[in-house]
């Protein structure tokens, strides 16, 4: 088992696991499993009542990184203001795609599945599968906006709504 550089997350700091979006770091506690004594992040996940530990020296690993900074988000915004890029693939590998952009965590690759599921009132009905990604994709995105922009959810949806709104005019 090799030892990987320990990363500088620290207690009541807000976090972002790839598979969940935005948590908050608990503590730092030390378990004893199988025998080896292991050091774990207790991160809490309050929205979705979920507490998940993670071993310190696998974080990195696995995708846990810091907030962005105010700049990504401003980026991320400016990424819901483009064009629709709808790939000619069949449904399911676009489905794929959008569910592993949503999954990395990356902040702009979640704006771009937003921004590509995104429909106006005028434009046809979503599917419920292309509705279930983009409501994923959605709360991911303005999770993290509101925690960077230190507003809560409500306002944070309000201008992702707004940017959105704007590209439809």
């Amino acid at each position: 088992m090799t030892k990987t550089k320990k990363p500088d997350f620290c207690p009541n700091e807000f976090v972002v696991y790839p598979a969940h979006g935005v948590g908050r770091i608990v503590s730092i506690e030390e378990q004893e499993i199988a025998g080896l004594p292991l050091e774990l992040f207790v991160i809490s996940f309050e929205k979705d009542k979920m507490t998940l530990r993670v071993p310190t020296h696998k974080a990195t690993e696995i995708g846990m990184r810091q907030l962005s900074s105010p700049d990504m988000v401003t980026k991320a915004l400016d990424t819901l203001k483009g064009k629709a890029r709808v790939k000619r693939a069949m449904w399911s590998r676009r489905a794929q795609e959008y569910e592993q952009k949503i999954n990395s965590g990356d902040l702009l690759s979640i704006a771009e599945v937003v921004r590509d599921l995104h429909r106006a009132d005028d434009q046809r009905e979503q599917s419920y599968s292309e509705r279930r990604l983009y409501e994923a994709a959605l709360e991911r995105l303005t999770r993290e906006v509101a925690v960077v922009s230190g507003v809560d959810e409500a306002g944070a949806q309000k201008t992702v709504g707004s940017v959105l709104m704007g590209r439809a005019a």
